[in-house]
């Protein structure tokens, strides 16, 4: 499962990144993954932190969105910038959370990200629909 130079085989960062682009075919949102072993700190006081060290505050309509994983720590969480924020409907951020930790509770880590990357797609497909000029603003690969 997770090993610990890379904390993920090829073949499951080849599954979240698929999971990404698959995700992002269908919006100009932006979503990113940073996994890491542990963290001292809460789980959206570290997501946060991750997000503007990433630079993810960046992009044109303030549509990015960072899964933050502390795997050893028991520790995740998800951070949407302040577009997603405005139009997401109450509740939505719990859905997501749920959604991954039900797997996470199962041992299956990777599924979990898949399946709430999934859902975050949606969700952005709809209040953030693919333009004809846009263009990937954040890159999809997995950041530790």
């Amino acid at each position: 499962m997770f090993f610990d130079k890379k904390l993920l085989s090829k073949e499951e960062e080849a599954r979240l990144i698929k999971a990404i682009e698959l995700a992002e075919q269908q919006t100009s949102g932006e979503i990113r993954v940073h996994i890491e072993k542990e963290s001292r700190e809460e789980a959206v006081t570290a997501c946060v932190a991750k997000f503007h060290q990433l630079n993810m505050q960046h992009t044109k309509q303030r549509n990015a969105i960072l899964f933050y994983l502390a795997y050893q720590s028991k520790s995740f969480a998800v951070w949407g910038d302040e577009g997603i924020h405005e139009v997401v409907p109450d509740g939505f951020w719990k859905t997501i959370t749920d959604c991954a930790i039900e797997y996470f509770k199962q041992g299956d880590y990777i599924t979990g990200l898949e399946k709430s990357i999934e859902l975050c797609g949606e969700q952005l497909k709809q209040h953030f629909p693919l333009q004809h000029d846009d263009t990937d603003e954040l890159p999809n690969e997995i950041s530790y």
